[in-house]
């Protein structure tokens, strides 16, 4: 028998885990949303394995875990583990980086869209009584405009497939393993950030965040922007400064942002971007669909399973 300690839970069951851990006969025990940090050290301690979102594992929560041989990250995202230490103590940490990216790509699209054409905004008028607003809130077009794309994984490969359909005149990436043969291959320009923020109408982040990423959208960098940019970020919160961000887009500075990932989450409800009415945003869902929680919950427990047979992880980040 074994035992997985599920912290920060986010799914309606766990049938999938147990499925692919059966022949482990797997006991789960789920830490819920807001407990104590006592509670989480204390539900660790007899934990063969770790599994969890957004929660930290950091040097308290593995020293607890005496016996835990692997941690597993629901997602792609990292950060909030402590790699190192946990591979000072032998336990193998993996992430899922292979799902959802079709689906974080149409949510990255929507939010593009629905800032551009001013959606949530349009919505609430309507429904309040107002008719034929037309000039009075300038659009601008998306057909042959530029497209600045932050990172050039998975989800950014999707989301630029995707996007090539809206008739972007330049598709500019920044990605440090990029070379100009690949972008010339993927009808792309190898561009640096500078060069985004300055040329495009349109920027999509998706870049992980690290020491150097955090930030990297910083007020010196929206300052280079077009007056009807607009930004969208579905990758990590951290990457752009909020407050910097905030302020632009309260002084017009740019056009629209869409954000679906923040510094703080759940996001403080006095965060002045929930207060903007050219902000569209979501609470980090733009990996959610029915089939990519069922994948991404096999996935993670696949990884376990691994550990547990004595393999190492597919995806295995601290070796």
């Amino acid at each position: 028998m074994k035992k997985i300690v599920v912290i920060e839970p986010g799914y309606r069951d766990y049938e999938e885990e147990k499925q692919v851990l059966a022949e482990f006969d797997p006991v789960f025990e789920i830490v819920k949303l807001g407990s104590t940090k006592e509670q989480v050290l204390a539900a660790v301690k007899d934990a063969d394995a770790i599994m969890v979102r957004e929660a930290v594992v950091d040097k308290d929560v593995i020293d607890a875990a005496e016996k835990c041989k692997a941690v597993v990250r629901y997602g792609v995202g990292v950060d909030n583990i402590d790699l190192a230490y946990a591979k000072s103590k032998n336990i193998k940490v993996a992430n899922v980086p292979d799902y959802g990216s079709e689906d974080v790509a149409e949510h990255a699209l929507a939010l593009l869209m629905g800032a551009t054409r001013r959606i949530v905004t349009r919505d609430e008028d309507v429904r309040n009584g107002k008719w034929g607003i037309g000039q009075d809130e300038p659009i601008p077009r998306i057909f042959g405009k530029n497209l600045g794309v932050l990172g050039f994984g998975r989800i950014a490969k999707c989301f630029i497939t995707k996007a090539k359909g809206l008739g972007f005149k330049n598709i500019f990436v920044l990605d440090p393993v990029l070379t100009e043969e690949i972008a010339k291959e993927n009808g792309i320009i190898k561009a640096d950030l500078d060069t985004i923020c300055r040329e495009s109408d349109f920027i999509s982040v998706h870049v992980p965040l690290l020491p150097s990423t955090r930030h990297m959208i910083d007020a010196s960098k929206i300052a280079l922007m077009k007056k009807m940019a607009v930004i969208v970020n579905a990758g990590r919160g951290g990457i752009i400064d909020e407050r910097a961000l905030a302020q632009a887009l309260k002084e017009h500075r740019i056009f629209a942002a869409g954000i679906d990932t923040f510094e703080k989450e759940p996001v403080d409800t006095e965060n002045e971007l929930l207060k903007l009415k050219n902000t569209v945003v979501s609470d980090h869902n733009a990996w959610y669909t029915q089939e990519s929680v069922i994948e991404l919950q096999s996935k993670g427990a696949r990884e376990v399973l691994r550990v547990f047979k004595g393999e190492d992880p597919l995806h295995w980040v601290n070796k």
